[in-house]
């Protein structure tokens, strides 16, 4: 039986505290009834003695203390998992809005889940292709990893998350291929954009999306990424697919684990944000992976607005210790009309060099990826020096550097929201740029493959 007291001493922002308690414990879900028969959702954040301090997931507005009586359920937040939740809309806290019937539950869930046991885990090392050129080619996303997208105010992340979602699939193989979509804090008209492109492409029949908006209250959104992720585990360790989850904003996901901070009255850490955040997201990004003995699979992609454009403020910091990796998109890129804006030298993928080569991409992938990379960062540099001394001051080598740099921007990175490279495609682009420079520059790929691949810039045009 619920237990039920009609003890609420205090009531202040998002939380309340009930005084005379007994067997409550930490995380419980409550709900308080309002003297109207209105009922709102809470959980139990503290408990001292036979007082016991709740979080509220809706607002505080008309809880008269006298009248009000609050109601423990005896379990923690919960989520109803069942394969029919593809193709669905969800709230914050996993309640339909996409006027679709209720969803019948094969069993209900913790939303904390269950943390993976190190020894159960399998070493990710199968491609994933994303159909983005920028992320195949030179910052490879394997399956069962986490690949953070390091973004900004005002740059293009919304469009290649959807674009991401919408072109994901494993090689090779005929699996049953999942993506779990988590929007935290976004406005109408981002959700609306989500889930209008979703339909366009004909992704939404594979997808469950979980749509917090701005306007909803900001403990919800703490428990939106784990109901995502719950649905991912169920769909993955049960169902045995291969789950892609998008997570974005963690940026308005860590405010809102501040905002609740502050108003316990915690002692504040780097920026005012809690001292536990590294903990907190730690428990949100080691669910993804893969487990010995399952089929199925998490990848995860987080994606966070870094404030100020700042690599070191708390968020993208601790995200970049817990992941391997990122990708970090540029507003100078961006600014020159290049869609994916993605700056693919300081970004990264940990684990690239497990997801590429012979049965996996191309056995070519490995060494062009090096040479790309060095390339590019040499034709930058002649682009700067160029700035500062003049054109006339490069050497002749410096300048078809320069020229290689701006060709790849425009042709490699520049492919648009709506055109999807194969992994081969992207490998013969990047063979056709390195056609640019002479064959005694591309010094780290190995000779066979250049006599396979390479073709002078002047014979491809003939």
């Amino acid at each position: 039986m619920p237990k039920e007291f009609r003890t609420i001493q205090e009531v202040a922002g998002p939380l309340m505290m009930v005084q005379g308690v007994e067997n409550v414990t930490y995380d419980e879900l409550g709900e308080i009834e309002l003297a109207n028969g209105e009922r709102r959702r809470c959980k139990v954040l503290e408990i001292d003695g036979d007082t016991a301090l709740l979080q509220l997931f809706e607002n505080s507005a008309g809880i008269n203390l006298s009248n009000s009586k609050v109601r423990f359920l005896g379990h923690s937040m919960e989520l109803g998992v069942s394969s029919d939740m593809l193709g669905r809309v969800f709230d914050g806290l996993g309640r339909p809005i996409d006027q679709g019937p209720e969803i019948l539950p094969e069993e209900r869930r913790d939303i904390n889940g269950l943390p993976i046991n190190p020894a159960a885990r399998s070493y990710p090392e199968e491609f994933i292709q994303t159909g983005v050129s920028a992320i195949d080619g030179l910052n490879t996303l394997v399956r069962g990893q986490k690949l953070p997208i390091f973004s900004a105010s005002g740059l293009p992340h919304a469009q290649l998350a959807a674009q991401i979602a919408g072109q994901a699939k494993v090689l090779g193989k005929d699996e049953k291929f999942a993506v779990v979509f988590a929007a935290m804090g976004i406005t109408f008209e981002e959700s609306n954009f989500f889930i209008e492109s979703f339909r366009n492409t004909g992704a939404i029949d594979r997808t469950v999306l979980f749509a917090n908006l701005a306007n909803d209250p900001a403990v919800e959104r703490i428990a939106t990424p784990r109901m995502a992720l719950t649905a991912a585990e169920y769909l993955a360790f049960d169902r045995g697919m291969h789950v892609l989850v998008i997570m974005t904003d963690i940026t308005n996901y860590a405010d809102a684990l501040r905002e609740v901070s502050a108003a316990r009255k915690e002692v504040p850490g780097r920026r005012g944000y809690p001292g536990y955040m590294y903990t907190d997201l730690a428990s949100l990004y080691e669910r993804a992976g893969r487990q010995k003995g399952k089929e199925g699979s998490i990848t995860l992609i987080p994606i966070l607005t870094m404030p100020e454009d700042d690599k070191t403020h708390p968020i993208p910091d601790l995200t970049g210790y817990i992941t391997e990796g990122q990708i970090i998109l540029s507003r100078d890129l961006y600014h020159k009309g290049i869609t994916p804006p993605i700056d693919v030298l300081p970004s990264l993928s940990r684990l690239k060099d497990k997801g590429i080569g012979e049965g996996k991409t191309r056995a070519d992938h490995a060494d062009t990826m090096n040479q790309l990379f060095a390339a590019y960062a040499r034709g930058k540099d002649a682009k700067e020096l160029m700035v500062i001394l003049g054109e006339a001051a490069l050497s002749d080598m410096d300048l078809l550097y320069a020229r290689f740099a701006d060709e790849f921007e425009k042709e490699y990175l520049n492919q648009g929201y709506h055109t999807e490279r194969s992994i081969e495609q992207t490998l013969d682009i990047g063979w056709k740029l390195l056609g640019i420079l002479p064959k005694s520059e591309l010094k780290r790929i190995d000779d066979k493959l250049l006599e396979q691949y390479y073709v002078p810039e002047e014979e491809q045009q003939q």
